[in-house]
């Protein structure tokens, strides 16, 4: 005999049902709030422009000797006649004592292998007689005051002129308040954006709301007008005058 469903069991499916359609309900109009929360944002990219000028400058140099096998003690003494002289013309020229830093003397073996003369021990670059040493002493001057040691980097082909072997490399320049810089940076490049986002948003009839959020992107330190950037930054180290770029990407809310 066929049992029919009781009361309670209408009574419950009911229930059930109910509780599906709120359930889903709530989902669906979850999923148009996120949507609708997503539509009423808009999102630019900012950015600020600055120049700026290094105030540090990084000056490296060496001087060298070469010498016979069997004069590498007298190589040594000729050496600190060198750094002498080096010191006395910067000393001279007014680099102070504590902008420069001074390295030990390194030393390089030099071989013959027959072949012509190399760098190393035989074990690294084939069988050879010593021939002789090469020694090489690197001094670095750091100082704030960068158009004075660029002149007396200028100048440096003085010692060459005293029988010194002097290797004057490319000066770097710096900026040292960089930190304080991008902040600033920061500020700018996001009002920027702001700007934009305003009057997109106004040519559309809307009004633009608060900031959601704003990200930096990196840094373009370049020479004054130059195209160089990089994806992952551009730091110039070449050139006193430099041009600083800073990137924001920004969204604010839509009314």
């Amino acid at each position: 005999m066929e049992q029919k469903p009781s009361h309670s069991y209408f009574v419950w499916s009911a229930v059930i049902l109910g509780v599906s359609i709120v359930i889903g309900t709530g989902i669906v109009a979850y999923d148009m709030y996120k949507v609708k929360a997503l539509s009423n944002t808009i999102e630019v990219t900012g950015s600020a422009q600055k120049e700026i000028a290094s105030d540090v400058v990084k000056w490296r140099s060496n001087f060298s000797r070469t010498v016979g096998p069997n004069d590498l003690k007298t190589g040594y003494s000729e050496m600190k006649d060198d750094l002498d002289k080096v010191m006395k013309f910067l000393r001279d020229s007014g680099v102070k004592d504590e902008e420069i830093t001074v390295q030990p003397v390194s030393m390089n073996q030099i071989y013959n292998s027959g072949n012509g003369s190399y760098f190393g021990k035989p074990e690294y670059g084939g069988s050879g007689t010593l021939q002789g040493y090469n020694l090489i002493q690197n001094v670095t001057v750091e100082s704030i005051e960068v158009d004075k040691i660029t002149k007396v980097a200028q100048d440096s082909s003085l010692l060459i002129n005293q029988g010194i072997v002097f290797s004057s490399n490319g000066l770097e320049y710096y900026y040292s308040k960089l930190a304080d810089l991008k902040i600033e940076m920061l500020g700018e490049a996001t009002k920027n954006a702001a700007d934009r986002a305003k009057q997109i948003v106004e040519s559309a009839g809307g009004t633009i709301g608060e900031l959601r959020s704003a990200n930096m992107g990196v840094l373009q330190i370049t020479p004054v007008n130059s195209p160089d950037v990089s994806d992952y930054g551009y730091y110039d180290t070449s050139s006193i005058q430099k041009q600083i770029t800073a990137i924001v990407h920004a969204s604010f809310s839509v009314r």
